[in-house]
């Protein structure tokens, strides 16, 4: 029996002081990696920040609650033995929380992005009346993901001399100098949230030109990622036969949006409308975005996608007050393959990553990617 007991007290004390690590290196290394997230904010952002801090201030509480009742156990102490799990859980959370941080992603890059901006366009000013430039769409539109003042409006608005030195003064702002800004855009919307927002614009003044950005189309796409039954809308997953339908009806949507625009702006105006961009580099292999999304595969979205992208130049062949900005092209070979030589699309000069975590959405180069599109477009329709 002694024996008995001398074993017992021994495995008893060290469960004890195994609990008193785990909880003890959880409850000091919260800081650490609070700083480890606060360093690599460019790559993550105020959304998953946040969601770190959250999980990091929650695991100290938990360790620094356990380790109150390690330490100071009660008047008559009663042995239980702990389960694994509860023994092995602050371990588990802490080779997890170290997998999140130090994963290395994949490279962004690092310097311009995108198509060149010819400067000799924002030279002189484009147009010296009231002008009121109105982003619409989805995300990609709010610059979701990007620090303030690095999406891509923000950017197409106003450059960040900070960040972008050589796009100093190849903004709206410097060659539109009666310019205003209205910011009607929303995160996860899609095109039928859209038109909704179309129709609640009033009817701007006879002097006042109107210039209008778009993305619409992507969150019809990717939502609800493949969790619920495919939807107009939020049609993941779905089968080409059930989205021809659905095809059909963006398109349609989209000229009546376009219609809806014009009569708003009887001064005049310019549209200037996105494709939607491929993060799989043409491959259609989105169950292979990395183990963060999840994503299950959808053999025709590749194929749904390329339809949505043709119903959008066929709305642009038809107003010739809308333009077409091609973001797909320029996001090609920058998405989950941006690193394969043998992908069509490789980018053997700036095989950079340009998505967010999310995969939805452009990171901060790939705002900029996009911003000096759309901006490259604008100059040729509107520059004198």
């Amino acid at each position: 029996m002694p024996l008995q007991s001398s074993r017992a007290s021994t495995s008893r004390s060290s469960l004890f002081w195994l609990r008193v690590a785990g909880n003890g290196v959880a409850l000091l290394s919260s800081p650490f990696f609070a700083w480890i997230y606060v360093q690599r904010f460019d790559r993550y952002g105020w959304s998953v920040l946040l969601g770190a801090a959250l999980a990091i201030l929650l695991q100290a509480i938990l360790a620094a609650a356990a380790l109150l009742r390690l330490l100071r156990p009660p008047a008559r102490p009663s042995y239980r033995r702990p389960s694994t799990l509860f023994v092995t859980r602050p371990i588990l959370f802490l080779a997890l929380l170290t997998w999140w941080v130090m994963r290395p992603g994949p490279p962004m890059g690092e310097g311009p992005a995108g198509p060149p901006v010819d400067p000799r366009a924002f030279a002189s000013s484009w147009r010296e009346g009231p002008v009121l430039f109105v982003a619409l769409g989805d995300s990609v539109s709010t610059g979701f993901g990007a620090p303030e003042g690095l999406g891509f409006p923000a950017l197409a608005l106003r450059n960040h001399d900070e960040a972008y030195p050589e796009m100093r003064g190849l903004d709206l702002e410097t060659v539109l100098p009666n310019l205003s800004l209205r910011l009607l855009a929303e995160n996860s919307t899609n095109s039928l949230d859209h038109e909704r927002v179309i129709a609640a614009i009033p009817r701007q003044h006879e002097e006042t030109f109107g210039i209008v950005t778009i993305t619409s189309g992507g969150i019809d796409l990717i939502h609800r990622y493949g969790k619920a039954a495919p939807r107009e809308g939020a049609m993941y997953g779905a089968s080409l036969e059930q989205a021809r339908p659905w095809i059909a009806n963006f398109e349609s949507r989209l000229d009546r949006m376009m219609t809806a625009l014009k009569e708003r702006f009887p001064g005049g105006l310019a549209v200037f409308l996105a494709t939607i961009y491929d993060p799989t580099d043409g491959v259609g292999d989105i169950e292979n975005a990395g183990p963060i999304f999840w994503l299950p595969p959808w053999p025709d979205g590749l194929e749904i996608l390329r339809r949505y992208n043709d119903a959008i130049r066929e709305v642009v062949g038809r107003q010739d007050f809308v333009h077409l900005v091609d973001v797909h092209a320029t996001m090609l070979g920058h998405g989950i393959h941006c690193g394969d030589p043998d992908n069509p699309h490789h980018d053997p000069g700036d095989p950079g990553y340009w998505y967010y975590l999310n995969l939805e959405d452009p990171n901060v180069r790939g705002y900029d990617a996009i911003r000096r599109t759309f901006l490259a477009a604008m100059a040729a329709v509107l520059a004198p």
